[in-house]
């Protein structure tokens, strides 16, 4: 049995949802067994997650998983697991991913991959595929545990509907209360979030001040984009902290990621050169941003963009 666990917001389920219920059944499919979907706390619709491969959807409902807490939703996952006989666990790399994949392995004695990438190959033992150096090598892992735990990378895997909604069915649990005590809640609404947006629009400190950002937000509203920022300009206070990639920041891999701005320290491409493809704008043709662009255009931005959000709504107005 494969057991996936779905995050959720609000009891909303997020794109990224339905990829790694994709991804599961796929693993599921290799090694022949079934795929169980783990929601935990109420949800709007859990059955849907039967369109995406879940062969049974539990849902495990306790006042003790009210609000997320690394510890309470470790104990509950490798509970499901132990009560189904899940020899792989799989979880979104996202914050919720990232803070339990350590603790699940700890408590199911498991072998745990971070960041995987692609399927993972079942010919010659458990093998899994991941990036390394940021992201320029590509290294292939034998987990030979019973039970190993994977966290997959957003839009690593399209979801794909293979099948119909599914009846999910009720688990007790025994949780017990949070050491962590949440005071207040605040979130980001309204956008897509970075990790799971196709489509990246990122300024740096070429922007010059903060009052200039409206051609980088108006590209962004034009593209359906999400808006993003390199360190500097969120540890300077002109673009929000959430909206900062990179390797101290988020790490994120669109189909489409524009730098604009921005030179390209290692410690920002660490977090987006997965990215399908990577368009920079910069006046400086010596940046090292090129060197990892797959269209490049050298050039002052103040012209280039405008330029760029004229011709595309132009585009969009003769091709509706």
């Amino acid at each position: 049995m494969v057991l996936v666990f779905v995050d959720h917001n609000g009891g909303q389920f997020k794109k990224a949802t339905f990829e790694v219920v994709t991804y599961g059944k796929k693993v599921a499919d290799l090694l022949s067994c079934e795929c169980a979907a783990l929601v935990l706390g109420a949800v709007d619709n859990a059955g849907i997650l039967g369109q995406y491969g879940a062969n049974r959807v539990i849902n495990v409902s306790n006042d003790n998983l009210t609000n997320f807490d690394s510890q309470t939703y470790t104990s509950a996952i490798a509970q499901v697991a132990e009560k189904i006989g899940a020899k792989v666990v799989i979880v979104g790399h996202n914050s919720t991913g990232k803070s339990i994949v350590g603790r699940l392995a700890a408590k199911m004695d498991a072998a745990v991959i971070s960041g995987a990438k692609a399927v993972p190959t079942n010919d010659n033992g458990f093998v899994v595929e991941k990036n390394v150096f940021s992201g320029k090598g590509i290294a292939s892992y034998l987990l030979d545990t019973d039970i190993k735990i994977i966290s997959l990378m957003g839009n690593s895997i399209q979801p794909e509907v293979t099948g119909t909604d599914a009846s999910p069915e009720a688990m007790e649990l025994s949780i017990n209360p949070p050491k962590v005590r949440v005071i207040e809640r605040k979130t980001i609404s309204g956008i897509v979030p970075l990790p799971e947006a196709e489509m990246v629009v990122s300024a740096g400190r070429g922007m010059g001040a903060p009052d200039k950002w409206g051609i980088i937000e108006e590209l962004a509203e034009i593209l359906g984009a999400t808006t993003a920022c390199s360190r500097p300009v969120a540890d300077t206070g002109w673009r929000p902290h959430h909206e900062h990639v990179g390797q101290t920041g988020v790490a994120i891999r669109p189909n489409l990621y524009f730098a604009i701005g921005i030179s390209g320290a290692i410690q920002h491409l660490a977090g987006v050169s997965s990215s399908k493809v990577i368009v920079v704008i910069n006046k400086d043709p010596e940046a090292p941003f090129f060197k990892n662009a797959d269209y490049g255009v050298v050039g002052d931005l103040f012209e280039v963009v405008p330029a760029l959000n004229a011709a595309l709504k132009d585009f969009k107005a003769n091709n509706n």
